[in-house]
């Protein structure tokens, strides 16, 4: 789901003044990267953000897009899901929720929900690290992947 005119704004505006702060000049083309990510609501991996602003930037380059990424990712500005070992995917979404999964076609959707807010980390957490935030990854098939029963 695609964040609402406003949101989307707060969120360019946020990315612009968070990498000003950092001292982190502002081309066109990370403005662009950070308009993608911050209006995308599907959690879109670096190819898929290269390629909306590849339409309307033709001269980007991967290389930019994974070095903006990572530079939004430093600042707290987004998040990441999944499994390392899959395609990195990018959240420009930083408050509190959730997410659903696909395990078959990969999409991931928000949710949010006051009962995972309030999940306990277990104490032998603690032998790991210190805990920074809790998200829960709920995954399984969407709809359009789920086997459907006809009566």
């Amino acid at each position: 789901m695609k964040p609402e005119t406003d949101e989307l704004e707060r969120r360019i505006q946020r990315f612009e003044c968070e990498l000003r702060q950092a001292g982190v000049k502002l081309t066109h083309q990370r403005l662009e990267i950070c308009r993608e990510i911050a209006g995308a609501g599907d959690h879109p991996d670096a190819e898929s953000i290269f390629k909306g602003v590849r339409a309307r930037v033709p001269t980007i380059s991967l290389d930019t897009v994974y070095r903006t990424l990572w530079t939004l990712l430093d600042l707290g500005l987004i998040n990441t899901l999944g499994i390392p070992q899959e395609r990195m995917r990018f959240d420009g979404n930083t408050a509190l929720h959730h997410h659903f999964v696909c395990t078959r076609c990969g999409e991931a959707r928000d949710f949010y929900s006051e009962d995972f807010d309030k999940l306990q980390v277990p104490t032998c957490v603690q032998t790991y690290g210190v805990v920074n935030k809790i998200q829960v990854e709920v995954r399984g098939l969407c709809l359009r992947c789920a086997p459907t029963t006809d009566p």
